[in-house]
C-alpha cells in the first residue's frame, strides 16, 4: 500500500453536544495540546476581547455560539488530527448531520450538571444510523451535578449507548479531587485552571497503596477503591473491536474549562480511534489504500474572509493522494478542474498545502462550481452516497427591502443556500422565493450575513407551510398534472427538483393517499 504510513497516522473526528455543554471549550484545549494555539479564547466572556478560535463568523463571535462547522488540523504525538467543531444549537442541526458524513468517529460532550438533553438525542441518533464510533466526555465535573453512576445510567438509558468507563472521578463540584485512569493506572489530581502538565499525575499500580490515602484522604480513597472494583467487575478491559463497531462507548470525566481530564482522553483517543475507513459510492466501495484519489464536498462556506469574497468548498479526502495543481475529474459537471491553492485550516487561518491523504479535510477555492455532495476523482464516474438534505420545518418568504441591491441579494441567497444553512425554493405560478430552515435562528444568520457580507437588506414573512416534500414518479404525466393543479403549493428547489409544500399534516396525508403514483420524500439525498 502506497500511502499506508500517512493513512495510519490520521484521525478525523467531530465534537458534538447540546449547546453550552462545553464543546467549543474542549476543542480549544485539544488545540492547545497539539500546539496549534497558545492561548484559548474566552467564548462567553464579554470582558475579555478574545473569542473562541473555532468561531470564525462575526455573528458567532458576537453571540458566543457556534453556528457553522469549523475545521481544524493539528499534529499530536506524530498523529495528524482533523477536528471538526460542529454547531450545538438545534437550529443548525443539518450542518452537523452533514459533517458526520465526513468523519470516522465522534466525541460526544455531556454536561454533568444537566445530563442528557434533547439535541444530544438527535445527534446520537444520526451517529447510530451510521454506526459511528463514539467517545463520551463528561464535562464540568468541578460543578455540583448528578451522581456519576446516575449520570452513566441516564446516558445509557436515554441515548441507548453502552458505556465503558476509561477514567473515573473522585467526587464532583467543590469536592472534586481528580480522576483515576483505569486504562493506564494513574491518578490525576485536580487543581483549578491547571495548564494540563504532568506535575499532578501520579502512577498508582495498586489502589491499596497508602499514597492514595495521602493524596485524596482516607474516605475518598476508600470510595474510589470500591468504585474501581465495581467497574472492573462489570466492564473489564475495553474491547476495541466493539468500540470501532459502534457497540460500546469509552467514557472520560473532566473539566474542559480547567483543562482537566482532556489529555487522558486525547492520549487514549489516538490509540483506539479508527483510522480512515472505506466508504460506499454509487458504483462500489472505495477504500483509503487505493492509489487513485477521490473525495467529496460536504460543506461550502462563502466569505470566509469578507474582504476577499472567497468561497471555500470543504472536501473530505477518501482515497489516494490529492496533489496541488493536478487536474481532477468533477463528476457532476463532467469536467476537469485543478486547484493552485488548496488549504488546510485552523478555523480562520488558512495554510496552502502541497498534498493531502485519506482522512484529511481540505479547503478548495470555489468560483461556484461546487455543490454539497460533489465528488472529485481521477477519472472514474461515481458519487459518494449518504449525504442527505432534510425537509425544513419553518418557511418564510424572502422580501427585498432595497430594489437597487437586487443582484447582490440574488447572489447572496444563492451562495448562502449553497452552503446548506437553509434551502431555497421557488414557487410555481410566480417567482416568489421561499427560504426553508430547521430553526428561527437560521433566518437571523441569513439576514445578518446578507446585510454585512453582500450589502443586501431583506426581511422575512412567515408562510403557513408545514413541510416540504420532494416528488418523484414513474408517470411523468401524472406528476406534471399534480404540479399544475397544486400550483399554489408546489415549486422547485434550487436544483430544479419538484417539491410539494403541505399546509398541514392532514393535507400531506390526503395528497399522499389521493396520489399513489407519486412518491413524497422527506429527505433528498444529494447525489441520488
Amino acid at each position: 500500500m502506497k500511502y499506508e504510513k500517512e493513512i495510519n497516522r490520521r484521525r478525523t473526528f467531530a465534537i458534538i453536544s447540546h449547546p453550552d455543554a462545553g464543546k467549543t471549550t474542549l476543542t480549544e484545549k485539544l488545540l492547545l495540546f497539539g500546539g496549534a494555539i497558545q492561548t484559548a479564547g474566552a467564548v462567553k466572556s464579554n470582558k475579555i476581547k478574545k473569542h473562541a478560535t473555532s468561531d470564525f463568523m462575526e455573528i458567532e463571535r458576537q453571540r458566543g455560539i457556534s453556528v457553522a462547522t469549523s475545521v481544524m488540523t493539528f499534529e499530536y504525538n506524530n498523529n495528524l488530527i482533523n477536528l471538526l467543531d460542529t454547531p450545538g444549537h438545534k437550529d443548525f442541526a443539518e450542518d452537523t448531520y452533514r459533517t458526520l458524513t465526513a468523519v470516522d468517529s465522534v466525541i460526544l460532550v455531556i454536561d454533568s450538571v444537566n445530563g442528557v438533553e434533547d439535541q444530544t438525542r438527535r445527534l446520537v441518533e444520526v451517529c447510530r444510523m451510521r454506526d459511528t464510533p463514539i467517545i463520551v466526555f463528561v464535562n464540568k465535573m468541578d460543578r455540583d451535578g448528578k451522581n456519576r453512576f446516575d449520570l452513566m445510567e441516564e446516558v445509557e438509558s436515554e441515548l441507548k449507548l453502552s458505556l465503558h468507563p476509561m477514567t473515573f472521578p473522585i467526587n464532583s463540584g467543590k469536592e472534586f479531587k481528580g480522576v483515576y485512569n483505569l486504562f493506564d493506572k494513574t491518578l490525576s489530581l485536580f487543581t483549578a485552571s491547571t495548564k494540563g502538565d504532568d506535575e499532578d499525575t501520579i502512577a498508582i499500580d495498586d489502589l491499596n497503596d497508602k499514597l492514595l490515602d495521602e493524596k485524596v484522604g482516607e474516605r475518598d480513597a476508600s470510595t474510589l477503591r470500591e468504585d474501581v472494583e465495581l467497574i472492573d467487575g462489570v466492564y473489564g478491559a475495553l474491547n476495541n473491536a466493539d468500540y470501532l463497531a459502534g457497540k460500546i462507548c469509552p467514557v472520560f470525566f473532566g473539566s474542559a474549562v480547567n483543562n482537566f481530564g482532556v489529555k487522558e482522553m486525547l492520549d487514549t483517543f489516538i490509540q483506539v480511534a479508527p483510522k480512515p475507513l472505506c466508504r460506499q459510492t454509487s458504483a462500489r466501495e472505495v477504500c483509503p489504500e487505493e492509489d487513485k484519489f477521490s473525495g467529496f464536498v460536504f460543506k461550502i462556506h462563502a466569505n470566509l474572509d469578507p474582504k476577499h469574497r472567497d468561497r471555500i468548498a470543504f472536501m473530505r479526502v477518501c482515497s489516494g493522494r490529492f496533489e496541488r495543481n493536478k487536474y481532477y475529474h468533477h463528476v457532476r459537471m463532467d469536467k476537469d478542474v485543478r486547484f493552485s491553492n488548496p488549504y488546510s485550516f485552523l478555523a480562520r487561518s488558512k495554510d496552502v498545502i502541497e498534498d493531502a491523504y485519506p482522512g484529511d479535510v481540505i479547503g478548495l477555492f470555489d468560483t461556484g462550481n461546487f455543490k454539497i455532495g460533489d465528488t472529485l476523482t481521477e477519472g472514474e464516474d461515481f458519487f459518494y452516497t449518504g449525504i442527505p438534505t432534510f425537509s425544513p420545518e419553518i418557511f418564510k418568504e424572502l422580501v427585498n427591502k432595497d430594489p437597487m441591491k437586487t443582484k447582490q441579494l440574488e447572489k447572496g441567497v444563492q451562495q448562502l443556500t449553497d452552503e446548506g444553512v437553509a434551502q431555497l425554493f421557488t414557487q410555481f405560478g410566480g417567482n416568489r422565493k421561499i427560504i426553508g430552515c430547521v430553526g428561527d435562528l437560521q433566518f437571523e444568520v441569513i439576514q445578518y450575513r446578507l446585510l454585512h457580507e453582500y450589502g443586501a437588506a431583506c426581511e422575512f414573512r412567515t408562510l403557513p407551510f408545514y413541510k416540504a416534500c420532494w416528488l418523484t414518479s414513474k408517470d411523468e404525466k401524472k406528476l406534471g398534472e399534480f404540479l399544475r393543479f397544486k400550483q399554489q403549493n408546489s415549486g422547485e428547489d434550487k436544483d430544479g427538483n419538484p417539491i410539494y409544500l403541505a399546509q398541514s399534516e392532514w393535507f400531506l396525508n390526503t395528497e399522499m393517499n389521493n396520489n399513489p403514483d407519486i412518491e413524497f420524500h422527506f429527505t433528498n439525498e444529494v447525489n441520488k
